[in-house]
């Protein structure tokens, strides 16, 4: 029996938070958790009226800093030119392969990281190339990164940040050197996207990620937490101590250590021509007791602030923010696009109790508690020319492999994604 299964609670005290393998252990000690159309005939009449061409015709006009003096509107833009569907792949050992996502209807670009080096280290340049080549040799681009992932003594403050943070900011040309346009990162504490369940059964027989409110409140994490791809992470007493180190750390503190780190790389990212695109806490919530900032309307305003620069902008996930009652994912889409600072979308739907638990459900407007053909109308109002990502997918068909990243859901989230996008092409 290894550390993580002597130190695991018993199943319903298991919380699941998804390996990713963007991230391995440093020299000196890890750094962070890292886990992680054809339109049905029953909605044609609904799409028709909610996509008048009277209302897709409307610029959203609003005074917005763009960078360059320009409102964005709905005409702004030749959408169908500029749509750019993207699709993650862990590298060779992603059973999804180049040669599989390629076959997916509009799909242009992969999303992808160097998995293999230490978090806080440079990422090399030829290693970002032959990634690169790897790609465009399937007949796909690489522009955009997820993630290159901020080491925890940056998140606290601590003494050597300004050394890692010099790492980063070197990642950051070197990617740029390599024709990379979007970077992806999140500043969660200690843990990235959690979830209770992996393999959650739905009544149609496939499998979800999940989230329980009741199962995480239940986990004391000073007694332990087993989770997936533990032997890559943290082992019980490292974890422990972390914890620990951020017991000094309140949410106006990681305010002033994101503020800190902004401030350094947004300039360079400037400079190399490269957007850097914030991901939301997932869930949207405290976890564990550690502070959470990127959560809601506000925090995201402030955090486009900080450096008022089209270089520092967002990742806006459809189903990191839906899973929390107070955001309004369309308005938000309509407020930060309309400012020209959504780089990258991700799309994906979840149903979401009073008790604050969600699923995730197939991307389908009406599988979910998010109106997703709302959300896409309002990226194609603003004139959105990122990328989109069809997110988390459930494992369907008998699929088997990385829970939330078959081929099989995603795949159908992109050409729905698409649907909609043509539909308001043609509508409008």
């Amino acid at each position: 029996m290894d550390d993580a299964a002597a130190h695991s609670p018993p199943a319903s005290k298991m919380v699941h938070q998804f390996f990713d393998p963007s991230v391995s252990v440093p020299a000196d000690g890890p750094s962070a958790f890292h886990f992680f159309f054809v339109l049905p005939l029953s909605h044609a009449d609904r799409l028709v009226n909610h996509y008048h061409p009277k209302l897709v015709n409307q610029s959203i006009i609003r005074p917005s800093w763009t960078g360059h003096g320009r409102v964005l509107s709905a005409q702004s833009v030749s959408r169908s030119e500029v749509v750019k569907m993207s699709f993650r792949w862990y590298g060779e050992s992603d059973p999804v392969t180049l040669q599989y996502i390629r076959q997916i209807p509009g799909m242009t670009d992969i999303v992808s990281a160097i998995y293999d080096e230490p978090v806080g280290e440079v990422w090399p340049a030829h290693k970002i190339a032959a990634l690169k080549s790897t790609i465009e040799q399937a007949g796909l681009r690489f522009e955009v990164v997820e993630s290159v992932p901020v080491h925890e003594s940056i998140k606290l403050g601590k003494p050597g940040r300004d050394r890692l943070i010099g790492n980063y900011q070197q990642t950051i040309r070197n990617l740029a050197a390599a024709g990379i346009k979007v970077i992806c990162y999140n500043f969660m504490p200690v843990f990235d996207w959690t979830r209770t369940e992996l393999s959650k059964t739905l009544e149609d027989g496939s499998t979800c990620l999940a989230f329980s409110t009741k199962e995480i409140e239940e986990i004391d994490p000073d007694e332990g937490i087993a989770l997936p791809g533990w032997d890559s992470s943290y082992q019980p007493d490292q974890l422990k101590a972390l914890l620990a180190e951020y017991r000094e750390v309140d949410e106006n503190r990681l305010w002033q250590h994101l503020e800190y780190f902004l401030k350094a790389i947004i300039p360079v990212a400037e400079e190399c021509g490269v957007k850097m695109a914030i991901h939301p806490d997932d869930p949207p919530r405290p976890i564990f007791g550690l502070p959470r900032i990127v959560k809601n309307r506000d925090d995201l305003a402030r955090i486009v602030r900080i450096v008022d620069s089209p270089a520092n902008g967002l990742t806006l996930c459809s189903g990191s923010l839906g899973a929390g009652p107070q955001n309004n994912v369309e308005a938000l889409v309509r407020e930060f696009g309309g400012m020209g600072r959504i780089h990258f979308a991700h799309i994906r739907n979840v149903k979401i109790t009073p008790e604050g638990d969600f699923e995730e459900s197939a991307h389908l407007s009406s599988c979910g508690s998010l109106d997703i053909a709302a959300i896409v109308k309002a990226y194609h109002d603003t004139g959105f020319t990122g990328y989109f990502r069809p997110d988390h997918g459930r494992m369907i068909w008998g699929e088997t492999g990385k829970p939330g990243y078959g081929l099989y859901d995603r795949a159908l989230g992109a050409v729905y994604i698409n649907g909609l996008w043509e539909a308001m092409d043609k509508l409008s």
